[in-house]
């Protein structure tokens, strides 16, 4: 019988470059597979210890402790929720202070046993004039509760010694000093810069005093800006000098004349014109602090923080009845999404709607703090507002530091307005700005273009210059929109057109100038506005809620924070310059026809 023949079988040796790349390939995704296990238990394992800290006892305010108040960050419109609080680490996180906290933290200490009083340690406040009288109002109610308020600095610049005013008594270094000498309001024009980078930038817009294009355009103030800026000035410093006066008993011709001829030359005359009460090193100050509170001298006074202090108040529940809701809108306004940084008419919009329809409130305050922004976006927000009155809700707006052009557009439809007499308001005015970068490019950069068009304006606002035609097609655009944008106002604050152009034009006013030309209701703070509203809609026992709702903490810690990072970087780095790249990258981020703020000036 024949056997089967068995034949080897020869393979191919495999060669070094695939054995190579075989192993190569095969580290690597056993690299990533081992990356991303380890990150996600390093996740799980970073949040089980931050929720095992969490757990710690919420803090207690000791017995005669002094709330020191210091003020040495920006103030934020509305405070973050830290998500590292009471674990140890909030110490490594770095979270605005809000000015809602500030004032919670004030307001909360009037009816604390624990807290004897107040010490303000401020020296400069990095914070607009009206967020400035907020703090201020709170401070003067806080004095109703019997507490002292003394301060203590080694300089005081001005906003700093316009909260100081108020306090009981005034002490300084004996080489401090008050910079006291009237406000400067300095506005930033980049027409040179434009021509020196061969950019073109052609300007529509309607609104003599519309000056927001300005600052491209010329190399200083228009007469019309100038009148609208001095004006706005000498109302912020009369406010100033006011209290001030009635506060430390002195003229406002004396406070002038000091002003004027710059008499703050050291602490010792500061203390002859009587703008503080004693001249003493910071020892000396914490002695008079300790026999206020009643302890001996060799003792530690006990002092709480804004930082500290809030987090011994408790977070307000709501329970089921009748609600006042408080939505802030702060910032630029846009189309589309956004964040609590910006109005966003979609996400806004979804907000308002989602309280409106909530039969639980029964009244509306919008916080507004922004200078305005896209018109659409605008023009969609106050249909919106005219939504929920129809569903009806009362709808106050509480102006911030600024609720101008597009922030008073969104503003106009309440049933009432309220503002600080500092607030920046107005500007009912519209512009365009249509940048070309084609000479800059060729000028600059070598860089050409060319097109093929099917149509005589087919490439019409795609980035290059702009003829005579398309820029009357674009006046239209403009003129339509001042002509919604006046006709809203005047709905809403029961005047003609005519009036309202009248005060129109694209003009800021003051919120002192605002009450009397009509364009706001009553001068006051958020209080006001939220006492307002409820009274308006009958009630007397009511919560407040405060809208849009805050991200929780996991997502706060996995939110992208790099450009508002390289943003406060930028700015602590450049100074003034800051304002300059600021003003370029604005020109970039324009779309459409704007209701924006006419300009944005430092204050010195």
């Amino acid at each position: 019988m024949n056997q089967p023949v068995s034949h080897p079988v020869y393979s191919r040796p495999e060669s070094k470059s695939r054995k190579f790349w075989r192993v190569v390939w095969g580290s690597t995704l056993g690299f990533l597979i081992s990356s991303i296990v380890l990150t996600i238990l390093s996740i799980f394992f970073t949040i089980a210890i931050i929720a095992g800290l969490s757990t710690q006892s919420t803090p207690v305010v000791k017995p005669n402790s002094i709330l020191k108040i210091t003020l040495d960050t920006q103030i934020a419109e509305r405070g973050e929720k830290n998500p590292f609080e009471n674990t140890g680490f909030d110490s490594f996180s770095n979270y605005p202070v809000g000015l809602d906290e500030i004032l919670n933290c004030i307001k909360s200490a009037a009816t604390d046993p624990a807290i004897k009083g107040i010490s303000l340690n401020i020296s400069a406040v990095v914070a607009s004039p009206a967020t400035l009288k907020e703090i201020y109002d709170a401070l003067e109610k806080f004095k109703e509760s019997g507490k002292f308020i003394y301060a203590y600095s080694e300089y005081y610049a001005q906003g700093a010694y316009y909260l100081a005013s108020v306090a009981d008594k005034i002490f300084i270094n004996r080489l401090g000093m008050v910079d006291f000498k009237g406000l400067s309001l300095k506005s930033l024009f980049f027409k040179g810069l434009l021509e020196k980078l061969d950019m073109d930038l052609q300007i529509v817009r309607h609104g003599s005093f519309k000056s927001a294009v300005e600052p491209f355009m010329l190399d200083k103030m228009s007469p019309e800006n100038r009148l609208q800026v001095t004006t706005f000035a000498n109302d912020i410093w009369g406010i100033i000098i006011t209290q001030i006066s009635k506060n430390r008993e002195i003229s406002l011709d004396s406070l002038q004349l000091i002003a004027n001829n710059l008499l703050c030359e050291n602490a010792e005359s500061t203390y002859n014109l009587g703008l503080t009460d004693g001249i003493c090193y910071f020892s000396d100050y914490e002695n008079l602090l300790r026999s206020l509170v009643g302890i001996e001298k060799d003792k530690a006074l006990q002092y709480t923080t804004i930082n500290e202090y809030k987090k011994t108040l408790k977070t307000p529940t709501y329970s089921k009845g009748d609600q006042v809701a408080v939505i802030y809108a702060i910032g630029n306004i846009i189309t589309g999404k956004g964040d609590d940084k910006v109005i966003a008419s979609e996400t806004f919009c979804k907000e308002l709607k989602k309280v409106y329809q909530d039969d639980d409130v029964k009244a509306i305050v919008l916080r507004i703090n922004s200078g305005g922004g896209s018109a659409l976006a605008s023009e969609v927000i106050w249909n919106e507002i005219e939504l929920a009155k129809k569903a009806g809700k009362i709808v106050i707006a509480s102006m911030g530091d600024v609720a101008a052009s597009g922030g008073y557009y969104i503003a106009c439809n309440s049933d009432k307005i309220i503002a600080q007499p500092n607030t920046i308001t107005g500007s009912i005015g519209v512009f365009g700005l249509i940048p070309s970068f084609d000479r800059m490019l060729k000028n600059k950069l070598g860089i050409t273009s060319d097109v093929v068009k099917t149509n005589t304006h087919a490439d019409y606002m795609g980035g290059r210059k702009l003829d005579e035609f398309e820029l009357k097609k674009i006046q239209i655009t403009v003129e339509e929109v001042y002509e919604i944008f006046t006709q809203r106002v005047a709905e809403g604050r029961k005047m003609t057109v005519e009036e309202v152009d009248k005060i129109g034009q694209g003009r800021v006013w003051s919120g002192i100038s605002a009450l009397n030309i009509g364009l706001v209701d009553q001068l006051g703070n958020i209080d006001d506005a939220i006492a307002l509203a409820a009274s308006l809609a009958n009630l007397t026992d009511y919560n407040i809620a405060y809208y849009p709702k805050q991200k929780d903490w996991l997502t706060k810690l996995l939110d992208n924070k790099t450009e508002t990072k390289i943003d406060k970087a930028m700015r602590s780095e450049l100074g003034d310059l800051y304002y300059t790249y600021k003003g370029f990258k604005e020109i970039q981020n324009l779309n459409g026809i704007q209701a924006k703020l006419p300009f944005e000036f430092i204050i010195e």
